[in-house]
């Protein structure tokens, strides 16, 4: 027997309501990029009209999915009928540039512990930054409440970009990754350097917002004690290994440079003083190639010189689902510039070159998730009028 939040996650029931059958005319049969061997599947809008969302989260035991719109709106998107409800008491946000309402990650006790995560760009006096926070969710009252701010990347700055920022939860603590705002010095003295602030770094607390006692810098004169690895330059991406356990991020580089990476205690990734890009403004390299150093910790998988090779990551899971027994331990990752999403196959810390999917439908994709309870696939695009898709075998290809 399939459980309700199966039934709720997958497409499997076209009677359920007219709804579900107007569904199932949206469906299209796409041939699985690459290697012959991979699955094909089909792609189904679950609900339209989402306006520019940033992420996305299921509700384990619910089956619906909270969705986050930049412009500062909580939605709950159910599957089943495409419905799409609004939340209330979320925080204030700042949508200039790449700022407003970003990531969402459900506690890892969900629901017994009714905590909802969130990341977004604040305001003070024109200045912005990013902020961590949590606040309790009421399913009954589409409400959230009791709201903490549990972290902010401070100083705020004359600036609207690079906020990151990812969040994902591993042995009882919530670790964040953000962007360096931004910053085009590329000297030893860039932000993502000085590891007195936690712009350009990833960072680690209690699920209370505390700071741990054997974080890296705890005790360090001029550090912040919340930092856990630095010299990042804007992750919008970042996924707990399925098997290892190990925390995967992506980040944006500078034309050419993205990177694939793991995360190590106290690890240095050499942003701005090792990377594959290149200057936007004059397309010579600012920095040594990360194979040429020891200095630093090098990717697992890099992009780069220039715009031509390049992989602006938004978006990150490892697909461990059983609708798509070929894909089990891939990565996904989604690309915004050329608007398709990444398929990777992955092999202790080797990763190949991403097959493509969803390629040719014009979507940037901003996130994308596995449906805990059927394995199928679910994207969003960052767009004013975006819908959310779930990519599903073919019917010759279902799983039993």
């Amino acid at each position: 027997m399939k459980s309700l939040s199966f039934l709720s996650c997958f497409f499997s029931k076209l009677t359920r309501s007219g709804a579900m059958l107007a569904l199932a005319a949206t469906l299209v049969a796409f041939p699985a990029c690459g290697n012959a061997e991979q699955a094909a599947y089909h792609v189904a809008t679950v609900a339209e009209g989402l306006d520019t969302p940033w992420a996305m989260a299921f509700l384990p035991g619910d089956g619906r999915i909270l969705v986050t719109e930049r412009g500062g709106r909580l939605r709950i998107v159910d599957p089943g009928s495409g419905d799409i409800g609004e939340l209330t008491g979320v925080p204030e946000v700042d949508a200039r540039g790449q700022g407003g309402l970003l990531d969402i990650a459900v506690h890892p006790a969900f629901p017994e512990e009714g905590w909802v995560y969130l990341t977004w760009a604040g305001e003070d006096r024109g200045r912005t930054a990013t902020h961590l926070g949590r606040a309790m969710l009421d399913l009954d009252e589409l409400a959230l409440s009791d709201l903490e701010v549990l972290y902010v990347a401070d100083p705020f700055f004359d600036s609207t970009a690079h906020y990151g920022s990812r969040i994902v939860f591993r042995d009882g603590y919530v670790f964040v990754g953000f962007g360096d705002r931004n910053f085009k010095n590329f000297g030893p003295d860039h932000i993502a350097q000085d590891i007195s602030n936690a712009n350009g770094a990833t960072i680690r607390l209690a699920l209370d917002g505390s700071v741990p006692e054997d974080n890296p810098f705890v005790g360090q004169q001029d550090a912040d004690p919340a930092i856990w690895s630095y010299g990042h330059r804007n992750i919008q991406a970042m996924t707990v290994h399925p098997d290892t356990g190990a925390i995967w991020l992506a980040e944006h580089g500078e034309s050419g440079g993205d990177e694939i990476n793991i995360v190590t205690r106290g690890g240095n990734y050499g942003w701005p003083l090792a990377s594959y890009g290149v200057d936007y403004r004059t397309g010579q390299p600012f920095a040594v190639p990360h194979d040429e150093t020891d200095e630093f910790i090098a990717p697992v998988h890099h992009w780069g010189p220039g715009r031509t090779d390049h992989f602006p990551p938004s978006g990150m899971t490892f697909y461990t689902g059983e609708a798509f027994a070929e894909w089990q331990g891939h990565l996904l990752v989604g690309n915004l510039y050329h608007r398709y999403l990444g398929l990777f196959a992955v092999d202790g810390e080797s990763v190949s070159s991403p097959e493509r999917l969803l390629e040719g439908r014009g979507l940037r994709i901003r996130d994308v998730a596995v449906c805990p309870g059927d394995g199928s696939i679910y994207v969003i695009a960052d767009d004013s009028d975006s819908p959310l898709l779930r990519l599903e075998p073919t019917a010759n290809d279902a799983r039993q």
